[in-house]
C-alpha cells in the first residue's frame, strides 16, 4: 500500500470517529432528563397546608412573599383551597428571589412562624400586606415583628428563630430543591409532580387539579 494511499485511510478512519463522537454528544444532550424524586417535591417537613387523606392529588407551589405573580396568584389559590379542602394536598415551599430586598425576610419570618406552628396565618399576612411592605428597599424585618406579635407568637423566639442558622439552611434547602427541579421563577407549580406550565389562573389550575382527580 502506498503511504499516500495510508495517509488518506487515516484521515478518513480519524473523521469517522469524530463524526460517532458528534453524533453521540448530541444524542446524549437530547436525553431528557431523569424525573425529580418524589423526595426533592416533597420533603418530610415541607409545609402543608392541607393535606388529601387518600393522597390522590399533591399540589406543591414554589412561591416567594414578595413576587407581584405570586401576589396575583394568591386570591386563586386560596379560593381553590377552600373549595377542595382536604380533597387535595396542598404543599407550599419557598423560592425567594435574590433580586427581592426582602424575600429572604419574608421567608425567615413564615419559617420563624412555622416553628410555633403558625406557618398558614403568617403565610397568609404576608400576602395579605404584600403591597405595604413589598419592594421596599429598607429590611422589613420590624415590620414582621410586628405581624408575629399581632399573631401571638413568642416575640424572643420569634427573632432568635429568625437570625438562626436553621431557619436559614430550612429556606435555603426549598429553593435548592426547586433548582433541582428547574424552578427558573415563582409562582411554580406542580401537581401529582407534573409541572404546570399554563399561566396559574383560577381557572387553569382547577382543571388541571380536577383532571387528576378524575384519573
Amino acid at each position: 500500500m502506498s503511504t499516500n494511499m495510508k495517509v488518506t485511510l487515516g484521515i478518513v478512519a480519524a473523521a469517522l470517529v469524530a463524526l460517532i463522537g458528534i453524533v453521540v454528544t448530541n444524542q446524549g444532550d437530547n436525553t431528557p432528563a431523569p424525573a425529580a424524586t418524589s423526595e426533592t417535591l416533597v420533603r418530610a417537613d415541607s409545609h402543608r397546608l392541607s393535606t388529601a387523606s387518600d393522597g390522590k392529588v399533591t399540589v406543591v407551589e414554589f412561591l416567594d412573599f414578595e413576587c407581584e405573580a405570586c401576589l396575583a396568584a394568591y386570591p386563586g389559590v386560596e379560593k381553590l383551597r377552600a373549595e377542595y379542602g382536604d380533597r387535595i394536598t396542598y404543599v407550599v415551599r419557598y423560592f425567594p428571589i435574590p433580586s427581592h430586598p426582602n424575600a429572604y425576610n419574608a421567608a425567615h419570618a413564615a419559617e420563624a412562624a412555622a416553628r410555633q406552628g403558625k406557618f398558614e396565618p403568617m403565610y397568609k399576612k404576608l400576602f395579605d400586606t404584600a403591597t405595604a411592605w413589598g419592594h421596599q428597599q429598607q429590611p422589613q424585618t420590624t415590620v414582621f415583628e410586628g405581624y408575629a406579635q399581632e399573631l401571638g407568637l413568642d416575640i424572643t423566639r420569634y427573632k432568635a428563630d429568625v437570625a438562626s442558622a436553621e431557619v436559614d439552611a430550612r429556606v435555603k434547602a426549598d429553593a435548592a430543591d426547586g433548582e433541582a427541579l428547574g424552578v427558573q421563577g415563582t409562582p411554580t407549580f406542580f401537581i401529582n409532580g407534573a409541572k404546570y406550565t399554563d399561566r396559574p389562573t383560577y381557572e387553569g389550575l382547577k382543571a388541571a387539579i380536577d383532571q387528576s382527580l378524575a384519573s
